[in-house]
């Protein structure tokens, strides 16, 4: 494969309609194929699949300690520019989606200083988005 690497990343949800709004009209992502029982989406060059499934009882399975915060574990997201970043959190806020925690910036002044925000889609799936302050500095120790 040519090009920089992508991921390819599947997801259980238990409405594709809510799925279509939270990811296509909410988030932006321009839908790919789909079947009755998926959908895929372009989440900024990778393919997430949002898969219909029976609901769970909770899709977060643990929480972890990261700054202060306590990160919902699973997730998954994707790295931005940090423009993009604010424009992204400006539209969640005025669609008026519940943070799991709000966007802020996250190790200050250290190496991997970055802006995070999480949020869970309507299946409960949690998601993170978030823009390195230095793009050099991800995985930076």
């Amino acid at each position: 494969m040519s090009g920089h690497p992508r991921f390819h990343l599947a997801v259980p949800v238990d409405d594709l309609d809510a799925a279509r709004a939270f990811y296509g009209d909410l988030l932006g992502c321009p839908q790919g194929r789909e079947a009755d029982t998926w959908v895929d989406w372009d989440l900024y060059g990778h393919q997430l699949v949002t898969h219909l499934v029976p609901r769970a009882a909770d899709r977060v399975a643990g929480r972890n300690p990261v700054d202060g915060h306590d990160v919902p574990v699973p997730h998954f997201g994707v790295l931005l520019g940090v423009e993009d970043f604010h424009l992204l959190a400006g539209r969640l806020r005025d669609a008026g989606v519940r943070f799991v925690i709000e966007p802020h910036l996250r190790f200050a002044g250290l190496p991997g200083e970055q802006w995070t925000m999480f949020f869970l889609d309507p299946a409960g799936n949690a998601l993170e988005f978030k823009a390195f302050t230095d793009d050099a500095a991800v995985f930076r120790r």
